[in-house]
């Protein structure tokens, strides 16, 4: 009986020190954040647009891309964003305005405010912050005050939206953030 509690302890404690190097890799077991894709920005919820209409001032201002993706614009409504570039949105709303409404409207769109990106675990303050272009994660964690001293400096995951779904991945202090993001800085643990 004693060997066989001693095999016992023996698989306890190899158990227990797999799940205690399973907790310390942190990121390490995420993929790879992926290279940021190529072409132009896309829209999407929360993102804040300033629409020029020329020669109409009541359609000139600021318009935010709804949770369901759209701008609403007055007379001509609902106009999907989600997705979209600057340009595609401007080729839209023209469009829609070509409709009955204007002849050869002429249109630019411009990002006012983008989205926020997030960031949680061991910063001074984790939360929402605005979101800033060609921002690192090493520039997120120091708008949110700092590593705390327990923080992993070398690693972190973001968890990004991909393809319509949420995907969290390993990155380095230098990874470029986009909006929407979510940063989490893991603990050391040695």
């Amino acid at each position: 009986m004693h060997v066989g509690g001693s095999f016992a302890v023996r698989s306890l404690a190899a158990a227990m020190l797999s799940i205690l190097v399973a907790g310390c890799t942190g990121a390490g077991s995420l993929p790879p954040l992926p290279a940021k894709a190529e072409g132009p920005y896309k829209l999407g919820a929360g993102d804040r647009v300033r629409l020029v209409v020329f020669g109409q001032e009541e359609l000139t201002g600021e318009y935010l891309v709804s949770d369901s993706g759209f701008v609403t614009v007055p007379l001509i409504g609902a106009v999907d964003a989600e997705g979209m570039s600057v340009q595609q949105l401007e080729d839209a709303v023209a469009e829609k305005l070509a409709q009955g409404i204007l002849v050869s409207p002429n249109t630019t769109v411009e990002i006012a405010t983008y989205r926020p990106f997030y960031i949680l675990g061991e910063t001074r303050a984790p939360g929402q912050y605005a979101y800033v272009p060609r921002m690192t994660v090493l520039t997120a964690v120091s708008i949110s005050g700092g590593f705390t001293f327990r923080a992993d400096q070398d690693t972190v995951s973001i968890t990004r939206e991909v393809d319509g779904g949420l995907a969290e991945f390993r990155a380095d202090p230098l990874a470029l953030v986009q909006p929407g993001d979510v940063i989490n800085v893991y603990e050391r643990y040695f």
